[in-house]
């Protein structure tokens, strides 16, 4: 296998550094392929990189200058190489729903924020960024590991097989204020996010229960993971 700089259309993927190389491990051990380790480690936690990878039976190779060539930061100790994977949402579970997200680091920070939240499904409506970028892995902290990911051609492909549960579609112009909003605890729900520059078109107006998250006219609009933070905060809590 070729160690390069990663591009979409590989069949595997990395992660850099030590804490999401951990994640991957413990949570797909059976994916590694291997675990390159810079000559300059030192274990200094609890977890030795060497030791976790023998208890799993995962082969390590000291390797600095193939780290050297793919990493985009300095300070890279440890890389994962791993084979990229198909998961199935839970039909029984609540969902997170990204349209068309484009961002990298924002797609990795929610996707550690609904694992928080002991959310475990998160559909993606295409185009959207690739969850296996390793700026995404380095932004989940290996979160990704832990959860159900699916790609789906539209929203309505999406909403075709999960007709099951309540949905709930965030826009500047929701019909409904989260604060406002009261859900059954039991309740299976889909949140609905947009685009970080467009959000949701109109045409979301219609689909369940749109809703808006409050906030001062000093701004035009809340971050996307900040908007979807809060929102799995008043679900989840």
């Amino acid at each position: 296998m070729d160690i390069k700089s990663y591009k979409k259309n590989y069949d595997y993927s990395y992660t850099f550094g030590m804490f999401p190389t951990v994640e991957l491990i413990q949570s797909k051990p059976d994916k590694v392929i291997k675990v390159l380790v810079s000559s300059h480690y030192k274990s200094e936690s609890d977890t030795d990189i060497f030791e976790l990878c023998k208890r799993y039976n995962i082969k390590t190779e000291i390797n600095d200058k193939a780290i050297n060539r793919i990493s985009d930061k300095e300070n890279n100790y440890v890389v994962g190489v791993f084979y990229k994977y198909d998961c199935v949402l839970n039909n029984d579970e609540s969902h997170i729903v990204l349209v068309n997200p484009s961002n990298m680091g924002n797609m990795g920070t929610i996707i550690r924020t609904l694992t928080g939240f002991g959310l475990n499904n998160l559909a993606v409506i295409s185009p959207g960024v690739d969850v296996f970028d390793p700026k995404v892995l380095r932004a989940s902290m290996g979160s990704l590991f832990r959860i159900n990911f699916k790609y789906f051609d539209s929203f309505d492909s999406y909403k075709e097989k999960f007709y099951n549960r309540k949905i709930y579609t965030f826009m500047l112009d929701g019909a409904t204020s989260l604060k406002n909003l009261k859900h059954d605890s039991n309740e299976l729900f889909s949140l609905v996010f947009g685009n970080e520059a467009t959000g949701l078109d109109s045409s979301f107006s219609s689909v369940g229960t749109s809703v808006f998250i409050k906030h001062t006219d000093r701004i035009d609009s809340l971050n996307l993971t900040i908007a979807a933070g809060i929102a799995m905060y008043h679900f989840c809590s």
